[in-house]
C-alpha cells in the first residue's frame, strides 16, 4: 500500500456522521495556496437528505440501507499495523458470518471496550438485530468504504487494534 494512513483519524472516518470539525483556524498566514481542499473532506457539509434526517430525530441510527460496496461478508487475512493509541474497532455486517463472529468474541470485545461499526445492514429493524447480539457493546451503523481503501481490507467481520487488524 502506497498511501499512508493517519490512524488518528480512523474513528472519523468510521464514524463520520458523529464527527464534526469546527472552522479552521489560522494561526499564520504566509501566503500560498489554500489547504482548506484537504481538510473538506473529513468534514463535509451534510446534504440535504442527512439534514432533514437529522432535523427529524433520525441522527445517530443513520438512513437505511447502509451499503459499503468496499466490504463483504469473507475471510480476512490478519496482519501487523501500528497505531498506537487506536480504539479497538470492529466491523460487522447484519449477515449470519458477522452474528456468529460477535457472539463468539462479545466477551474479549467488551473487555478490550471495543466499538463496532455496522457496515452493511438492510434496515433499522436490522440493525436493531446487530444490537442485541451486540448486547452491551456500541455499535453504530456508518459506510465502510473508505475505511477499507485507506487500510486495504475487503472482508469482514474483523476486529481493528492499535497493533492488528484480525478475524
Amino acid at each position: 500500500m502506497n498511501n499512508p494512513i493517519n490512524f488518528a483519524l480512523l474513528p472519523c472516518l468510521a464514524f463520520s456522521s458523529l464527527c464534526t470539525a469546527d472552522a479552521l483556524i489560522v494561526i499564520e498566514d504566509r501566503g500560498g495556496v489554500s489547504a482548506l481542499p484537504y481538510y473538506q473532506d473529513l468534514a463535509p457539509e451534510p446534504s440535504e437528505q442527512q439534514a432533514l434526517s437529522q432535523n427529524i430525530g433520525v441522527r445517530g441510527t443513520g438512513a437505511f440501507p447502509v451499503s459499503s460496496d468496499q466490504l463483504t461478508p469473507g475471510e480476512v487475512q490478519g496482519r501487523v499495523i501500528n497505531a498506537p493509541g487506536l480504539q479497538p474497532l470492529f466491523v460487522v455486517g447484519d449477515d449470519e458470518r458477522s452474528k456468529s463472529w460477535l457472539i463468539q468474541r462479545r466477551e474479549q470485545l467488551q473487555q478490550m471496550q471495543a466499538v463496532g461499526v455496522v457496515v452493511n445492514v438492510a434496515s433499522a429493524e436490522r440493525f436493531e438485530e446487530v444490537r442485541r447480539w451486540a448486547e452491551d457493546l456500541e455499535v453504530v451503523p456508518a459506510l465502510g468504504d473508505d475505511l477499507a481503501i485507506r487500510l486495504g481490507i475487503s472482508h469482514y467481520p474483523l476486529l481493528i487494534t492499535a497493533t492488528t487488524i484480525q478475524q
